[in-house]
């Protein structure tokens, strides 16, 4: 608590946030329905078993999940794992998980920017996705400049569209699998349809925790929170579990009604984008097809919403530490503005240059994990290093302090290794540059 008053003592920012406002914020960034667009490519990675993949996903960013929920008791900051690595691991090592969290948290809303103006621009042909995006772009960053508190509640109304149409999908699913019957066997989504490989679950799991990057968004708010950490660790946990459960029984339901067989999904990857809206054709009918479209294009545009507030807060933590440009530590009314404008001309630039590009969007998405995952992996090495190794917290609970964040660590270095070489290549290139820039300060002060 000692902590939390220092703290609060010195922030500019506002506690005016409650559990219910961190968990919109962390599920508009994840959204409801985010295994949409990747639910083909992971029913043919996994032959089948695409529910079994995303309740092993589940399972893996669990461990992330639990150590995010010990750091912010530590340093209930705004700067998330910049500020647990500054504790746990010292200056330097701070500054790396901090820099590559950025690209995460800059190019993710560029991406989910992006997402939301390829549905307007399905939606409405006449205009071009780039004017869709950058629309997108200007209304959110309005939302955030005017107080967490508005984004939240406008975020709030967003999130109750997205879960009305999440349950109108499963009641509509539920009514075809009755009427008609199954396409697949029952249990395929938890065994595959067309023989069980454990290697070929975990190959998928490997792109299915990219469906959760965001849930760690919560843990940026730890300053405007009112009721101190505990609050936002059980957010995080809450977060992670209730959307991990709306993963699992999407996809359980919409491979029972996919027409073609993972295998036939592996031989013609071009139909792997579209899988999902195709069995929601072919079984329910065009209705439910726009109206999932349209949910998407607003639930894109918020979950960037999210991701640009997030973005904000970090810089102006790492500004606020003297490990960026001061005047990015400035506050208006509580609000981070410069920090924030500087996230929303980033995303808009990286957005709408994608946007005008026919490959942008893969583009955006083959980058958008490596920052994200590595932040994680120190992270893990901040609770061993906290608890574990300096013993800030008494004698360590090995299977809290220890096991758990090695696993998760290894979990997540796993996943790195499985990215593609242009989005290593980039993490190494954006690594190296953080790295020049720390040596331009002088080098970091270890604790």
């Amino acid at each position: 608590m000692a902590e939390e008053a220092r703290v609060a003592a010195h922030t500019g920012l506002r506690r005016n946030l409650g559990f219910r406002d961190l968990v919109v914020y962390g599920l508009l960034f994840i959204a409801p329905m985010a295994p949409v667009g990747v639910f083909g490519t992971l029913d043919a990675k996994s032959n089948g078993a695409v529910a079994l993949v995303y309740l092993v996903a589940t399972v893996a960013m669990a461990f992330t999940a639990f150590s995010y929920a010990q750091m912010v008791r530590v340093a209930p900051q705004a700067g998330s794992v910049f500020a647990y690595a500054r504790k746990g691991l010292g200056e330097g090592p701070g500054f790396v998980a901090g820099w590559m969290a950025l690209l995460d948290y800059l190019l993710i809303p560029a991406v989910a920017y992006l997402f939301a103006g390829i549905a307007m621009e399905a939606l409405v042909p006449a205009v071009d996705r780039w004017v869709w995006t950058g629309v997108a772009v200007v209304i959110t960053t309005l939302l955030n400049l005017w107080g967490v508190r508005a984004a939240a509640r406008a975020g709030f109304a967003v999130l109750t569209l997205e879960v009305v149409v999440l349950l109108v999908f499963v009641v509509a699913a539920v009514t075809a699998l009755v009427r008609d019957g199954a396409r697949r066997d029952w249990w395929s989504p938890l065994t595959g349809d067309a023989g069980f490989s454990l290697t070929a679950v975990f190959g998928a799991v490997s792109v299915a925790v990219l469906s959760y990057l965001g849930f760690d968004a919560i843990a940026s708010f730890a300053e405007e929170v009112t009721g101190g950490s505990e609050k936002v660790a059980r957010a995080v946990l809450f977060c992670l579990v209730l959307a991990g459960a709306l993963f699992v029984v999407q996809t359980y339901l919409v491979a029972l009604l996919e027409p073609l067989s993972s295998a036939e999904l592996a031989a013609e990857p071009a139909k792997q984008g579209s899988a999902f809206y195709d069995a929601v054709d072919a079984s329910v009918g065009t209705w439910l097809h726009d109206l999932v479209a349209v949910s998407k294009a607003i639930g894109a545009a918020f979950a960037a919403l999210a991701g640009q507030a997030a973005a904000g807060r970090l810089l102006f933590a790492m500004a606020r530490e003297r490990r960026l440009p001061r005047p990015l530590a400035r506050t208006d009314s509580g609000v981070p503005r410069v920090a924030l404008l500087l996230s929303a001309a980033v995303t808009m630039v990286a957005a709408v240059g994608a946007a005008r590009l026919d490959d942008g969007l893969d583009h955006l998405v083959s980058v958008v994990d490596v920052g994200a995952l590595t932040a994680f992996v120190l992270l893990h090495a901040s609770v061993v290093g906290w608890f574990a190794v300096r013993r800030m917290a008494g004698p360590p609970r090995w299977w809290r302090h220890v096991v758990a964040p090695v696993a998760g660590a290894g979990i997540l270095t796993a996943v790195l290794v499985e990215a593609s070489v242009s989005a290593q290549l980039v993490g190494v290139v954006w690594l190296g540059v953080g790295m020049v820039v720390l040596a331009v300060q002088g080098g970091a002060h270890r604790k």
